[in-house]
């Protein structure tokens, strides 16, 4: 005779039982890693916006931006360009303010005095250092005056023109 497991002969064995999984740890671990991922890109949101200004209105809330990158818009003035050393000078002005910017790094073409140019950098010490230069440029092609003249109006923006002239889509950095 052949004895069976539970010890009974001739006594088949029970049908294995399926072990249920309990799911809800899994659930709360894919919870867990969703929130983390959520909060790791929430809560460094504000770190990564930079911020876009112009001159005079960097002037009036200054303490806000200390020690933070921001976008700094206006009109090139002054511009002094070594290509040997490609160390770039000029003012950044938006008619009513002034101030002084530096950068290290190869200019666009577009890039001439009066230009309007969005510069990515931080104040330091009253001087913006700049990390990425954009040069604005409008599609619409103005003729010049005459032989000479240059064009017309080049470089007379109020701040408010500047702003629009930043923020048009229609012009390309």
């Amino acid at each position: 005779m052949t004895t069976t497991p539970t010890g009974l002969p001739g006594t088949p064995l029970p049908p294995a039982r399926k072990k249920e999984r309990n799911r809800l740890p899994l659930l709360l671990a894919g919870a867990g890693v969703l929130g983390l991922i959520g909060y790791m890109v929430l809560g460094n949101a504000n770190n990564n916006l930079v911020y876009y200004v112009l001159p005079s209105e960097y002037q009036q809330s200054a303490a806000k931006f200390a020690g933070k990158t921001l976008r700094m818009g206006g009109l090139a003035k002054d511009v002094v360009y070594n290509r040997d050393t490609l160390a770039l000078k000029f003012n950044m002005t938006d008619g009513q303010t002034s101030y002084p910017v530096q950068y290290q790094g190869a200019v666009p073409d577009l890039f001439r005095n009066d230009a309007v140019v969005v510069m990515e950098g931080q104040m330091q010490q009253g001087v913006f250092h700049g990390k990425s230069l954009l040069v604005k440029h409008s599609e619409e092609y103005k003729a010049e005056d005459g032989p000479g003249t240059g064009s017309a109006g080049q470089g007379q923006y109020s701040p408010d023109d500047l702003k629009k002239i930043l923020n048009d889509q229609s012009a390309r950095p």
